[in-house]
């Protein structure tokens, strides 16, 4: 069953934990686990690219902002991510799938890193995976958020179900 997507890329800049912590504070009354990974999501997203250092604050927060989501649960193991593609433009896709363990319709939050060769942290995406069936699999794209270059690795970070 196709699910409905969305994709959010998030690297640093200098005041990259103020902005993200300020877009998903801000005044909302919905505080539903959709609508909190769809915050985290979209403030990941707004982010412009920056300092690796900035892409590590990023990613520490992204990663506090899904423990926010109410009645989440860590699914990292039911969640896997395709080979890294470099598109035209130089920027790196990879198919993240979510499969639904549970016995209802669950959605997915799910933070993946770009890695360079050695290990290092060159970019970060938030990807949300939503409805997918009981015991179904859906699957998303996440994409960095600029071109990169050489061997770029990724990793599924973190996954919630919710």
């Amino acid at each position: 069953m196709a699910a409905r997507h969305r994709t959010g890329w998030a690297t640093g800049g200098a005041a990259l934990a103020l902005a993200l912590s300020a877009v998903l504070t801000g005044c909302s009354g919905d505080d539903t686990p959709a609508s909190t990974a769809s915050r985290a999501e979209s403030a990941v997203g707004s982010i412009a690219s920056g300092a690796s250092e900035a892409i590590e604050s990023a990613t520490a927060e992204a990663g506090r902002r899904l423990d926010d989501i109410q009645d989440g649960i860590d699914v990292k193991g039911d969640v896997r991510i395709g080979t890294p593609v470099a598109g035209s433009d130089g920027r790196v896709r990879a198919e993240v799938t979510a499969r639904n363990t549970d016995d209802s319709t669950r959605s997915f939050a799910v933070q993946v890193d770009f890695k360079d060769s050695g290990g290092g942290l060159v970019d970060t995406a938030i990807v949300t995976v939503d409805h997918v069936q009981p015991g179904e699999s859906a699957t998303a794209t996440a994409r960095s958020t600029h071109a990169l270059s050489g061997d770029v690795r990724t990793d599924v970070a973190r996954a919630v179900r919710y």
